[in-house]
């Protein structure tokens, strides 16, 4: 593995331990001005967005876990600028309800900001937890 996958697999990291602290400061810091962000699914925050998209939707996603939302990786694959993350994440919602949650992510990063990040997960889940329905 060369130098530009290991400095992207520590960005990747860092942009985990950024959501699990709820750091939108750091995030926006790492967020290349034309960045893509999609989530899957038609959950409310699903969908693509541009910077300005994404930013301004994270509050709503984090005002779901006011206790904050913990994120573990459990595995790393990197090639090129693309770096590949599983993960888990583990919380109290608004509503006091636990939630668990598993993810696959893919992020691109391109001199040392993200320019890409994908979010998969399991949506029938996040819609009953989260959404209610």
């Amino acid at each position: 593995m060369g130098q530009q996958e290991e400095d992207n697999k520590k960005l990747a990291r860092e942009m985990i331990d950024a959501l699990s602290a709820a750091n939108e400061e750091w995030v926006a810091a790492h967020y290349a001005e034309d960045v893509k962000l999609w989530v899957t699914g038609s959950l409310p925050f699903s969908g693509t967005n541009d910077r300005a998209g994404a930013l301004a939707s994270m509050p709503m996603v984090l005002d779901l876990f006011p206790e904050g939302l913990a994120f573990q990786v459990h595995s790393m694959v990197a090639e090129g600028e693309s770096v590949a993350i599983e993960a888990t994440s583990s919380g109290k919602t608004f509503r006091g309800d636990q939630y668990t949650q598993e993810y696959h992510f893919l992020m691109r990063a391109r001199d040392g900001m993200i320019i890409e990040w994908k979010e998969y997960m399991d949506t029938e889940h996040a819609r009953k937890v989260l959404v209610g329905e």
